[in-house]
């Protein structure tokens, strides 16, 4: 994790399927909640491989404006810029564009976890809630 730095950035491309989508009686478009998921995809893919053994990131805020619409079957890329690292704490800037514009922009936080410690938490809950877990 010592490797994560303010500055790192990336790029991430995904072309728009009709499972990316939603129609609201019009055209087929690359809905909000698409857009949420590629950013938060983006985020986790530029540190992934920077993490150390054991470690993994998860999501704990975004906030995003969808600019503008884009049809199925076009394609969108991601920019993506880590922007503070704050112990585990890690916070991005994600800007979206289709081929013609600018469709989204984004502020992401994601932590830092032990996901051992963290499974051991989740297996406390799921016990507690008679929940049997793989």
């Amino acid at each position: 994790m010592e490797a994560l730095k303010p500055g790192m950035k990336g790029s991430f491309n995904l072309k728009v399927e009709r499972n990316h989508c939603t129609s609201r009686g019009g055209p087929w478009v690359f809905s909000t909640p698409e857009m949420v998921k590629f950013s938060e995809l983006s985020c986790h893919q530029l540190v992934a491989a920077m993490l150390g053994a054991g470690e993994n990131s998860v999501g704990v805020t975004v906030y995003i404006r969808h600019l503008a619409p884009t049809l199925e079957g076009q394609a969108v890329r991601s920019e993506v810029e880590l922007i503070e690292v704050d112990r585990r704490r890690l916070k991005f800037k994600v800007s979206l564009f289709d081929e013609l514009e600018q469709i989204g922009e984004c502020e992401h936080e994601r932590f830092v976890i032990d996901v051992a410690k963290s499974g051991e938490r989740l297996k406390t809950k799921a016990q507690k809630l008679g929940i049997a877990l793989p």
